[in-house]
């Protein structure tokens, strides 16, 4: 395994795990965005009435 370093420099490794995760986790927070049930900045449009 540590031969992998080897081929690739770690630095860039890093950096492209780091901006892949970033924007993977920015991905999946604008998809539960767009969703009414997971958004939370609007409020969810199903409000309860206590009639």
């Amino acid at each position: 395994m540590w031969r992998i370093w080897y081929l690739f420099d770690p630095r860039r490794v890093m950096v492209g795990l780091a901006v892949f995760l970033f924007s993977l986790a920015i991905l999946i927070h604008f998809i539960l965005l767009s969703t009414d049930r997971f958004n939370w900045l609007e409020g969810s449009s199903t409000t309860t009435s206590s009639d």
